[in-house]
């Protein structure tokens, strides 16, 4: 039901109140940008100091893998020869400390890895669904590093 005692609102108000809600729509969605960048990345996995995140399947997930490799110690990269990206690699890092032990383990299902290990030297051992291995050393620490696996 319609209350006609109440005062008109006036216009200088009315533009007010619009461009009030507006701002708070505009704060509310740009509040949600980070989650929604965040949520376009896998899930972390792994514990510790020894985490590794796969992805980079579908253009937000990989924009999202690549925005993030600089802020990791490690990223790892997977093609073939023609530059086509590859996911299924097998990936083993060893390395890190006196025993040279496995870090991490596990298969990349995407062509993007990001990896979160203390600095050090590792070992980084890639093999490709067919049986293909290829092999680099890196020195994790002081920044960013990436390795190019191409097969």
């Amino acid at each position: 039901m319609l209350d006609v005692s109440a005062p008109p609102v006036s216009p200088a108000l009315r533009r007010v109140l619009s461009a009030c809600a507006c701002a708070i729509g505009m704060a509310g969605a740009l509040a949600a940008l980070p989650a929604q960048a965040q949520g376009a990345m896998p899930p972390w996995q792994g514990a510790g100091s020894a985490r590794y995140v796969c992805g980079g399947i579908g253009s937000d997930e990989s924009t999202a893998m690549r925005s993030a490799m600089k802020d990791h110690p490690l990223a790892l990269l997977f093609a073939r020869a023609d530059g086509a990206y590859m996911a299924n690699v097998d990936v083993t890092i060893k390395g890190g400390d006196a025993n040279n032990a496995a870090a991490l383990a596990f298969r990349a299902n995407g062509p993007v890895c990001l990896v979160d290990v203390p600095a050090g030297r590792y070992v980084v051992d890639a093999s490709a669904p067919g049986g293909a291995v290829k092999s680099q050393t890196v020195t994790v620490g002081g920044g960013s590093k990436t390795a190019d696996f191409r097969f």
